[in-house]
């Protein structure tokens, strides 16, 4: 591909041009969404109950093995 993207974009009528900005920023709002995520936590304390039980990392394994990893 010769042509740069601006240069493709140029040669489109007004309204292929508006499609194309359109677009560019969906793609952007989109990856803005993907990496702005926050880090959900709503299984904080899920794990309460286990605590007397094991010691951090026998309740690391057994998290493990509940979750199937």
């Amino acid at each position: 591909m010769t042509d740069s993207v601006e240069e493709m974009v140029r040669r489109l009528p007004p309204n292929l041009r508006r499609e194309v900005e359109d677009f560019v920023d969906s793609l952007i709002e989109k990856r803005g969404r993907k990496y702005g995520r926050k880090l959900r936590q709503d299984w904080a304390g899920s794990l309460r109950d286990y605590r007397d039980k094991y010691t951090s990392l026998e309740l690391q394994k057994k998290a493990l093995e509940w979750r199937g990893d």
